[in-house]
């Protein structure tokens, strides 16, 4: 493992242990320079290919989905490991519809609908990207139309 810092590859794994559910090892490494730093490793079943809406395909990058829902999570009370077991969970969900192209509308319903129930302001945000907002009526519209803030 290459390490972040100096960008050498002679580290050595010092503690190794599964998070929680049981999908991810992480493990706590060492590096010649000193610095420590963590890696996780999961399982992956097959590549997924994301078909976007232009018909252009990429591979699904776990990491880029990681990204965008911690952009809508920012300065949320949610934990870095409720995160990680939301975004697990939607990469599982990805991996068991068995298929090896899936659209990137199937990739935004789902997180959508995952934020709607995790955290109410993070499922607007990030429908306000995903749904392409462009003015406050579009905002007004979409919170209309949900109840979710209704239920508190």
């Amino acid at each position: 493992m290459i390490c972040p810092i100096c960008k050498k590859g002679e580290t050595s794994v010092v503690d190794s242990r599964p998070t929680e559910d049981g999908t991810t090892i992480r493990r706590r490494r060492l590096c010649i320079c000193g610095q420590r730093f963590t890696t996780f490793e999961r399982v992956q079943f097959r590549e997924l290919t994301v078909v976007k809406k232009n018909g252009r395909k990429s591979s699904f990058d776990r990491e880029k989905l990681s990204k965008s829902i911690y952009v809508a999570l920012k300065k949320r009370p949610i934990d870095t490991e409720t995160a990680e077991k939301f975004i697990s969970k939607i990469s599982r969900s990805l991996e068991e519809l068995g298929q090896s192209e899936i659209s990137s509308n199937t990739i935004g319903t789902m997180v959508m609908e995952g934020l709607k129930e995790l955290d109410p302001v993070a499922y607007v945000r990030f429908a306000s990207v995903y749904r392409n907002f462009r003015e406050e009526k579009d905002f007004v519209q979409f919170v209309d139309k949900i109840d979710v803030f209704k239920k508190r």
